[in-house]
């Protein structure tokens, strides 16, 4: 496949007018002031499916033959891929099968059809991506249709490369650093071949979940890997593997790639909810979450940060508290061996627990037994300072325990 060109870009451009938004590039104060740096917002949660997905997918269904068009099209995606598409079906009036996990929550599904309406059906099958991704593959085959792939194409990445010009067109200043969130690479790929010819001085950070490092192992490699297990949960940028066009393109535009903890991502995610009133998903909240790892090269630049997507659940609010306490060292689980008599517990709230240390989770077998019955406590600080403190008491206590947060084998199981 061809690498897209500036030209290709441009002319996405044009194709795009009037069906996805030309969303704001937004100064922000908060951040600028807490990083001392100018930092910029460009806002791809605002548009017209809640992420920049719809980009590429309009981009490559309206280039295709109308013959193929009439045929139908195919895809595979377990969040905004899917929304994207979905929306170009029903502007351009084209038949799609979209195939989604079984696992994805029912507002995403219920979202694809609402931006589909009568043009889209959605094929729930297995529960993995790959899973769906295969189905997806099968059904192409049988049926002669077209595939829109999530990034691996040079027209999907053309149109994702319009976020690019806007940032250009819309900033008043010469940009030092762009952060971009990396799942699949066609967003990076896309705005990287923009900044390349029209503002080379860009430092281009690539910015990747550390569960998920597909781009970052595939550069130190030099060629794209595949990845075996990896964490899920910044699931708009958790890719096994990136593409084959998008890692030739990344290799030669990115100055670098940062990885970030997973529990950094939900902090950010809850600030910028609460000091912003501004809801991203996992993998919106990526480039933000990374200027604190460049927080001392930054200070004093422009920087803009692309927030790729809102399209979040709500009932994931839970995990993204727990995720950000524990990254933020504020929760903390131990096993403790209580003696079996009466008092023993009443001796740990008061003897060992500090004046703001809370019990958050509490799980207590009786055994009959035993001179010692096990517990599974947790306990919120309200500074991580609080933690040494907390073991010095327990030590000299003579507490019996056992610290879980550095054993992810069990903590998987409280998360």
């Amino acid at each position: 496949m061809a690498l897209p060109s500036l030209e290709a870009i441009h002319r996405a451009a044009e194709r795009l007018r009037g069906v996805a938004t030309h969303t704001p590039l937004m100064p922000n104060l908060n951040l600028s002031a807490y990083y001392e740096a100018n930092v910029w917002l460009k806002r791809e949660d605002l548009q017209v499916v809640r992420s920049y997905k719809v980009r590429g997918a309009y981009n490559k269904m309206s280039r295709l033959p109308a013959g193929e068009l009439e045929n139908g099209i195919v895809c595979a995606s377990a969040g905004n891929h899917a929304q994207g598409v979905a929306y170009a079906c029903c502007k351009l009036s084209v038949p799609g099968t979209i195939f989604m996990p079984t696992t994805t929550p029912n507002q995403k599904v219920r979202q694809v059809r609402m931006f589909g309406k009568e043009w889209v059906d959605v094929v729930l099958t297995g529960d993995t991506f790959d899973d769906a991704f295969q189905a997806a593959s099968d059904f192409c085959t049988a049926h002669g249709k077209q595939f829109i792939h999530p990034f691996d194409d040079p027209d999907v990445i053309a149109g994702q490369g319009t976020v690019g010009l806007e940032i250009l067109a819309d900033s008043e200043e010469p940009i030092d650093y762009l952060l971009l969130p990396i799942g699949g690479g066609g967003l990076a790929a896309g705005v990287a071949t923009v900044f390349q010819r029209l503002s080379p001085r860009t430092c281009l950070v690539g910015i990747e979940p550390a569960g998920a490092p597909a781009m970052h192992a595939s550069l130190e490699q030099g060629f794209p890997v595949t990845l075996g297990e990896i964490d899920k949960f910044v699931d708009g940028a958790a890719v096994k593997r990136v593409g084959d066009l998008t890692f030739a393109i990344c290799q030669g535009a990115l100055d670098r790639v940062v990885l970030v903890p997973e529990g950094k991502v939900c902090s950010t995610i809850l600030r910028l909810y609460n000091e912003e009133a501004i809801v991203v998903e996992p993998a919106g909240a990526l480039s933000i979450a990374a200027l604190d790892l460049i927080r001392e090269e930054i200070r004093g630049k422009n920087v803009v940060c692309v927030v790729s997507g809102s399209n979040n659940d709500i009932t994931r609010t839970e995990e993204i508290k727990e995720r950000s306490q524990l990254y933020e060292g504020l929760k903390h689980y131990f096993l403790i061996r209580f003696a079996q008599r009466a008092g023993a517990l009443r001796e740990f709230l008061s003897d060992v627990l500090g004046p703001h240390d809370d019990i958050a989770h509490f799980e207590y077998s009786k055994k009959n037994s035993r001179e010692k019955g096990p517990a599974l406590v947790g306990i919120e600080l309200q500074s991580r300072e609080d933690f040494a403190p907390l073991i010095r008491r327990m030590d000299e206590k003579k507490v019996t325990y056992q610290y879980l947060n550095d054993r992810q084998d069990l903590l998987q199981y409280l998360i």
